[in-house]
């Protein structure tokens, strides 16, 4: 019995140690800590953290959308552009002085229509993601700014006030009579819609079936065809679901700024699949999970505040961004069967020594 026990708790901590978003956790951590320490009275406060989980949250939930492409072997450029045109179809809504949820379905709408388009013509025509998703980001950011007439959108009409409470409320709240401490964080609504999120692809990914497909289309299409997996369905459904993702990211933004513009969302793309991608996504498909999709987004959100906090030229942002993506993509590639942080951590720490 005590050898099972061992043998399961090397596999647990194999699988820990060979794992990309394990790594990236440590990463985030040492770089929050280091920063924290050096800027105590900017970086490490407690309003500070409860932005940066405001800011980057927009991208986690997005990049748990761009996750479930990736993983079936797709990609999807269009979020950004479904952002934008998603924002402006709820804005004039408001504007006109529909109710909020009319306006939010209305938006909502929007976005699935996108998604369901190009998840058409990825899945059943068999046209590439990269064409089609390229094709739609051009469509969507123009139809933004030819339906907005190219305006700001902010006179929201008597559902004004409800739409900003969507986007602005916060908890847990720091009220006079509160018992909480005040370093415990007030965290937006953005954070905890990217938390139940999390939770529910997570689930899904590892125990239904849907997530099972995902990963089988992702590793061998054909072979998953074969099996009888309904594979153009799963693909389908795998470009409105990023396309859901973006539209909520985007009703949130839309709620806490209190405007609607058609630049929402623009090159917001890179960031997503950046951080799908450091978060252990495998571009070639077959690989993803919606804890590394978070964790990519947290990463490059801290990068992006400690750059600032470091009073270093906002510019150099891409280039660190950049830097990440290809770091990522060399720590998955495979050596032999395996990424090559399983294969060094085998080699530095054989299985006979531990």
């Amino acid at each position: 019995m005590s050898d099972v026990a061992e043998s399961r708790e090397q596999t647990w901590l194999n699988k820990l140690f060979a794992s990309q978003s394990f790594w990236v956790s440590v990463a985030l951590a040492i770089l929050y800590i280091g920063m924290a320490l050096y800027e105590p009275n900017a970086f490490g406060t407690v309003e500070n953290f409860a932005n940066m989980t405001r800011n980057f949250a927009p991208f986690g939930i997005m990049a748990i959308g761009m996750t479930v492409v990736i993983i079936t072997g797709g990609i999807d450029l269009s979020i950004g552009s479904i952002m934008g045109l998603v924002a402006i179809v709820a804005g004039l809504f408001l504007t006109w002085e529909y109710p909020w949820y009319v306006a939010f379905g209305a938006g909502l709408a929007a976005g699935l229509i996108c998604g369901a388009v190009s998840g058409f013509f990825v899945a059943y025509v068999g046209m590439s993601s990269f064409v089609v998703t390229l094709g739609m980001m051009a469509i969507a950011r123009s139809l933004a700014i030819v339906i907005s007439g190219n305006q700001m959108l902010y006179k929201f009409g008597p559902d004004a006030p409800i739409v900003k409470a969507i986007g602005q409320w916060r908890w847990p709240l720091h009220t006079a009579d509160s018992w909480l401490p005040t370093w415990i964080p007030q965290l937006s609504s953005h954070f905890w819609t990217m938390v139940v999120f999390a939770l529910a692809a997570g689930f899904a990914f590892n125990f239904t079936a849907w997530g099972r497909h995902l990963f089988a289309i992702g590793g061998n299409e054909q072979a998953a065809r074969l099996t009888g997996v309904p594979v153009d369905r799963i693909k389908f459904l795998a470009y409105v679901f990023s396309a859901f993702t973006a539209s909520i990211a985007s009703l949130l933004i839309l709620g806490y700024s209190g405007s609607a513009i058609n630049a929402l969302g623009q090159s917001y793309e890179l960031r997503v699949i950046a951080a799908t991608v450091i978060g252990g996504a495998n571009l070639m498909g077959g690989a993803g999970t919606a804890f590394g999709a978070v964790i990519g987004s947290a990463l490059l959100e801290v990068i992006r505040n400690a750059l600032l906090m470091a009073g270093i030229d906002s510019n150099w942002q891409g280039a660190f961004v950049g830097a990440f993506i290809i770091l990522a993509v060399l720590l998955g590639m495979q050596s032999g069967g395996k990424s090559l942080i399983a294969a060094t951590f085998e080699k530095i720490l054989p299985r006979k020594h531990r």
